[in-house]
């Protein structure tokens, strides 16, 4: 299988937060499921509807074979997500086969009608573009997507057209635009502010923490749903905390790991709708979960978990 790409810095935290014990193989208690469902959840601001904060990313993780021995793991990570109250999974045709893996394993676990489905659209043109996600529509087995986002803003207008009607047509719940780098934080606030959108998905961290600058609060100042990619940019979180302890009152916030005091860190903004760490590997995904139940850290305890990582 693909491995998360922060896989070997977050097993050595791990491993020395739990002694081992969450590590010996994939097939956790179904206990664990269900300490790990009481996920907090927010409002979609332009519905009201409501999501889990922790969803579920599929970069690379998702990018796999039809081996069982590539498909079991991913498999788990699915079932425990589900079964642990999360929703939203997010993916895109730039990652591989991801879109498909996820269509083929809710087909198999029966799981497609409890997910809100997300993906993108990432190219250019019209009738490219439309075609692009019809066949998104076919490999996440959905007849109704849930959120469309245009990725990296690539061709914005062309495709949000497309989508504003297919959303009056009830093709699609959801617009959205979306990217990774704070580079193109200025663009995302341009289209932003031109309305009609429902979701922003950016990069937010401990590391990457340009959003909360601008971003956020514009977010929230318009209606508009967060998603954050990143959470852990890309493994620097944990490669900052390599050998480190974590802090005793990390327990104030329910906190077992840097990993769930990381997303705790950003959950604890109150603009942030969902994070979604992308992982392959079921006991970090229930190490996510964890992350998403109360409680959640105020101002000042946001302040505080900043300042442990910068602590030397």
């Amino acid at each position: 299988m693909t491995d998360d790409p922060i896989s070997r810095p977050r097993r050595r935290c791990l491993a020395a937060l739990a002694g081992g014990a969450l590590l010996g193989g994939f097939r956790l208690s179904r206990a664990d499921d269900i300490a790990a469902g009481a996920l907090v959840s927010r409002p979609i601001p332009s519905t009201g509807e409501r999501l889990p904060v922790i969803g579920l990313g599929t970069y690379r993780s998702f990018d796999i074979g039809l081996t069982e021995s590539e498909t079991a793991p991913v498999r788990e990570v699915l079932r425990r997500f589900v079964d642990g109250g999360g929703r939203l999974i997010d993916s895109s045709p730039m990652y591989g086969r991801s879109e498909a893996t996820i269509g083929r394993l809710a087909g198999e676990l029966g799981v497609g009608g409890r997910l809100f489905h997300a993906t993108k659209v990432w190219t250019r043109g019209r009738e490219a573009g439309i075609a692009q996600m019809e066949r998104s529509f076919a490999r996440m087995g959905v007849e109704r997507m849930d959120l469309m986002q245009v990725h990296n803003l690539l061709d914005t207008d062309v495709h949000l057209d497309t989508l504003r009607g297919w959303k009056r047509e009830g093709r699609v719940r959801y617009l959205g635009v979306t990217h990774y780098h704070a580079g193109a934080h200025a663009e995302l606030a341009a289209e932003l502010g031109r309305g009609g959108i429902d979701f922003v998905q950016l990069n937010f961290s401990l590391a990457e923490p340009e959003a909360e600058r601008r971003l956020l609060p514009l977010a929230a100042d318009l209606g508009i749903a967060v998603i954050v990619n990143r959470p852990f940019a890309k493994g620097a979180l944990f490669r900052a905390v390599r050998d480190r302890p974590l802090p005793p009152w990390a327990a104030d916030y329910g906190a077992t790991s840097w990993a769930q005091l990381f997303l705790k860190f950003i959950l604890g903004h109150p603009a942030v709708t969902c994070a979604i760490p992308a992982t392959g590997n079921p006991k970090h995904l229930v190490d996510n979960l964890w992350a998403g139940r109360s409680p959640l850290p105020d101002p000042d305890g946001r302040r505080r978990i900043a300042s442990a990582l910068a602590a030397r």
